[in-house]
Formats: structure tokens, sequence, C-alpha cells
């Protein structure tokens, strides 16, 4: 049951290979299994690949599947459209389209799998582009708020500036009018008299100035700090909304890049051994002799051929044949004098009465 099976798999008529010898039907139930078995892996790797595009194992089961029968009719149909000849030539002439389609073939069913093998070292390059593109992502968005920021940041600096200014100029006049009541300069003279009072109006009109100026300036630094920190939870809020995007980038093609940032000579193999599998019944049939199976399917083929060819032949001179009675049948009644006679006395009446008609019809208008 298995056997007959692979048998089919394999594309080859059954009712002729059941009059072969057994190694005959080895040999193409072996094709059949290998049609079979690179079927399911293209199942396998189909499924997979889909299963990281729609992370559904009954979706990516159920368009696996469809791949997968794709797959299994495409090679048996390449292995059932190869004849044997007997000319090596001629027969690689009839394979080498067939060849290139089975290395498509092998390419798309080997990719997913070594997607699939080399999955721990494919995710260590995929953290590490994360992490560089989360890093570049987050200064990418620091770029639209770090000017604003540093505006701000030098604000509050010049205003610091100023208020700090301010209150080394009233500390001044405090010293200059404390050493005008000690005497130690200015006029020297000990006391309060009336150049101490003038510093000492000019030290307090500058403190009032300093608290009105500490007013004025802490309420714009305060304004300034909290623009800074609704921008700073902007920044974090752009931040959290867009590493998501970065968390989730593992997807197919981010992963075939992945791979092929990989050393090349373990994928290279993988490849070579899925063009193997799956170059493998068609090269059987072209390095295998002639068998018994080849004989008879072309003796059955030449037969039909033979056939048809005959019968085209039997109609085109039976056509011949009837065109050549008919000529005869009618050149024999051109000269039959009774029909002759008949069709004349039909046309004289048939003019009879068009004369007549034209008559009534122009004796009708006058």
């Amino acid at each position: 049951m298995l056997k007959r099976f692979f048998i089919i798999c394999s594309g080859a008529d059954t009712q002729i290979l059941e009059n072969c010898s057994t190694g005959e039907q080895n040999k193409y139930a072996g094709i059949g299994a290998t049609v079979f078995f690179t079927a399911v892996m293209a199942f396998i790797a189909a499924g997979y690949a889909l299963y990281t595009v729609f992370d559904t194992i009954f979706t990516a089961i159920f368009f696996g599947l469809i791949w997968g029968l794709l797959i299994f009719n495409l090679d048996r149909y390449i292995v059932s459209t190869i004849k044997k000849t007997g000319s090596t030539f001629d027969e690689f002439i009839q394979a080498t389209p067939r060849i290139i389609l089975a290395v498509i073939i092998a390419i798309v069913i080997a990719k997913p799998l070594e997607l699939k093998i080399f999955e721990k070292e494919i995710n260590q390059v995929l953290l590490e582009e994360k992490n560089a593109m989360t890093m570049a992502n987050q200064n990418q968005i620091a770029e639209q708020f770090t000017p604003e920021i540093e505006t701000l940041n030098t604000e509050i600096a010049g205003l610091q500036n100023d208020i700090k200014l301010k209150e080394n100029e009233v500390n001044s006049l405090y010293n200059t009018y404390i050493a005008e009541a000690e005497g130690t300069a200015g006029t020297e003279l000990l006391g309060k008299g009336p150049v101490y009072k003038e510093k000492r109006e000019k030290h307090d009109a500058a403190l009032a100035n300093l608290q009105t100026l500490k007013a004025e300036n802490e309420a714009k630094i305060k304004a300034a700090e909290t623009k800074i920190t609704e921008l700073k939870g902007d920044y974090n809020d752009k931040v959290l909304s867009t590493q998501p995007i970065i968390s989730n980038f593992d997807g197919l093609m981010a992963r075939i890049n992945a791979l092929d940032k990989l050393p090349w000579l373990p994928s290279f193999f993988i490849f070579l051994l899925f063009l193997a599998i799956e170059t493998s019944p068609i090269f059987a049939k072209l390095i295998s002799p002639r068998g018994a199976y080849d004989y008879k399917l072309q003796d059955e083929e030449e037969t039909l051929k033979h056939v048809i060819l005959q019968n085209k032949h039997q109609r085109a001179a039976l056509l011949h044949t009837e065109n050549a009675l008919n000529d005869s049948v009618y050149s024999d009644i051109t000269e039959d004098q009774e029909l002759y006679a008949y069709k004349n006395k039909k046309a004289r009446e048939l003019l009879q009465l068009q004369a007549d008609t034209f008559y009534k019809k122009q004796k009708s208008i006058l």
C-alpha cells in the first residue's frame, strides 16, 4: 500500500509499472518518496515562516498545508514530465528548466528552516539591533526637545545671575554705609552723618529693588522649570509610545536580514542539503539507464501517435474521395437534357412573371 502510494507520488503510470519488474517499481517508489518528503519539509518550512508573520498556529498550519500541496504538485509534475529518450544531451536540455525551478523551490524551502535552526543566534542579532535602535530613537526624540530645554536652562541661569549681581550690589552698598558709620572709609568721620544717611538710603533702595527682582525672577524661574518638566514628560511619553514598535521588530524580513549577518557557510550547507533533496529525483531519472517502464511508456505513446496519424490520413483520403465523387456526379448532371429542359421552362416562367409584374406596376403609376 505504501509502495503504491509513493509510486503515485512519482507521477508514473501505475498500469504500466504493474507489468514491470520489482526493481523498476522500487526505483519509482523511491522517487515518489523523495517528492513526498520534500513536500512535507515544505509544509513545515512554510508553516514556521507564516507563524512568524501571523503568530497564529491554525492560520500557519492551513496556509502551510496549501504550500506543501503546491510544492508536491510541482515536484510531481517536474519528475513525471522528464522522458528518457536515450540521448543524454536531449534529456539534459529537457531537464534544464525543471532544474532551475527545483533550485528556486529549494531556496524557498530552506530559508524558513534556516531561520528556525539558527533562531537563538538570530535573536541575539535582533537584540543588538533593537538596543541600537532604542538608543537612536531616544536620541532622535531628544533632538526635538533638547534645544527648547537648553534655551529654558539658559534663561533660568540668566535670571539667577541677575539676582546674584543685584545681591552683590546690595552687599557692596551695605559695606559702604557701615564703613561710613564706623569712620573707616568715605569721610572717615565716626557717626551717622548726612553722608551715612545718603548711602543708607541708596542701599535700602537697592535692597527693595533686589526683593522685587527676586520675586519676579523666581516666578519666571518656576514657570521655566515647570515647562522643562512638561517637556521631559512629553519626551518620556514619546519614548514609551515608540518603544513597542522597536520591541516588535522581529518579523520575517527582520529575521532574514539578521540571518544574513551570521556566517554564511552553515546556511549554505543547509541550502545545499535541500537543493540535493529537491533535485535528486530529477538527476535520478537522468542518470539511471532506460528501464522496462521507459520502453513500455515509449511504445504506448508511439502506438497512440501512429494511430492518431493513421486516422488523420484516413480522414484526408475520405475527404479527397468524397470531393472526387461529388465532382463526377455534378459533371454528369450538366449533360442531362431532361434536367436542362425543366430548368429552361422554369426560367421562362420566371421571366414572364417578372415582365407581368413590371407592367402592372408601371400602369398603376400612370
